[in-house]
Order: structure tokens, then sequence, then C-alpha cells
């Protein structure tokens, strides 16, 4: 059972959210809230699988309610889902930055919310990746957005560098093994690895490092 709490200033938006979750067998809503500042208290609360968040709420917005939720030791285990809009990109990417495990676009089809609240409960692979690639790609080449750890360097080897490449090409675990021609075990203990000796909490936090430590370059740019 994947619980979720929805977080939106929307009533309507969480109303239908609500509906089509609890028609959908193995989901179960936990609680609503209509800013930051409740989802935060809800997580808390109820210890979700996935808080689905919106990132334009009055009071305490999404990003700041991310924020918390990621920090907190005893949250560890909840990820966090943002909503957004194609004209928020940069949310999108502070988000990610933040600890969310991933985005959804509100247009998106139902069928899709239900994969992608499915594949975050998991901590598979990022959501949209083709998106998430651009997005990344688009603002950590912002001189202000890249802060370099060249202590982080040195303790990737060649193999794990490569596998690194193809999760931040957005690449599941199994698709990294058809690629580098390797068990999907191999390819889930590299990524394991890479995320330990990194520090990162999930796959999306990882494509971020990835590109913020020079350790992969976002296409299109030089080294």
């Amino acid at each position: 059972m994947i619980r979720v709490v929805l977080a939106d200033d929307q009533a309507l938006v969480r109303a239908g959210f609500r509906v089509l979750l609890e028609t959908e067998d193995g989901f179960a809503v936990c609680g609503e809230a209509a800013d930051g500042a409740q989802a935060l208290a809800l997580a808390r609360e109820h210890r979700p699988d996935v808080v689905v968040m919106d990132i334009r709420m009055p009071g305490v917005d999404g990003l700041t309610a991310t924020r918390e939720i990621t920090a907190d030791p005893g949250l560890d285990g909840v990820k966090v889902l943002v909503l957004t809009t194609f004209d928020v990109d940069e949310y999108v990417f502070q988000a990610l930055r933040a600890g969310a495990s991933g985005f959804l676009l509100k247009d998106t089809e139902p069928v899709e919310l239900l994969r992608a609240l499915r594949v975050i409960a998991a901590g598979e692979a990022l959501l949209a990746p083709t998106v998430t690639r651009r997005l990344i790609s688009e603002f950590v080449t912002r001189p202000e957005n890249r802060r370099v750890d060249t202590g982080a360097v040195p303790q990737i080897t060649d193999r794990e560098r490569e596998v690194l490449a193809l999760v931040a090409g957005g690449l599941s675990n199994d698709e990294i093994a058809a690629q580098l021609v390797i068990s999907t075990a191999t390819a889930r203990t590299h990524v394991s690895r890479i995320m330990t000796k990194l520090g990162a909490r999930d796959r999306a936090q990882l494509v971020v490092l990835a590109y913020e430590s020079g350790l992969v370059a976002p296409r299109g740019s030089r080294p």
C-alpha cells in the first residue's frame, strides 16, 4: 500500500487526486494540505510514502516544505513528488536540489500520476527523464548554480563514472544493465555505491550532484 499526502492550495485539485487514488488498488490518502506548513505537519504525523507537493502555495511554499521534509531525519523514508508547469522550470530544479525525488506536470494523464507515485515510492528512477535532463542542463551551466566538489571526484572509479553518466541520462537500472552488458543486480550495486560515495539520498539528488560536481557534463556544454 502506497500512502500519500496531497498538498495543493486548490481544493478541486486535491479532490481530483483523492478520487483517483481512492479508486485505485494499492493507494491510500493520509491527508490533504492547503499549504507547505500543513504538508510538513501531515508528513510528520503520518509518515507517508510520498507527499505530492505543489510549489506555489500561500504562506509556506512547496520548496520550503520540501527542504524541511528532506532535511528531517525522522522523515527519511518520505519522498516528495513536486507538481509543476513548464513556466516554472527554475522552481523545479530548486525542488530537485532541495531533495525532491521527482516532479510531474499538472496536466499529466491520471495513469502517469499513478505510475509516478509507484516509481517514486520504489525509489527506482527519475520522473520524466527527458524534461529533467533539459532542466538540469539549463540551470547547472549557470555559474551561480555550479558548485564543484572536487573532493568527491577521486572516489569515483571509471566504471562508476560511466554508470553515473547513464543515471544522469535518465536510464533505469535495467537500461543501464543492457547498455553496459551487465546484470541488473550489478547495475543496482554500482548505483547504490555511487549514491553512498556522493551522499545522495536518491536518484534525483544523484543526478543533480553529478552535474554540479562536474562528474557529468550537460549535453552541448564544454568541459
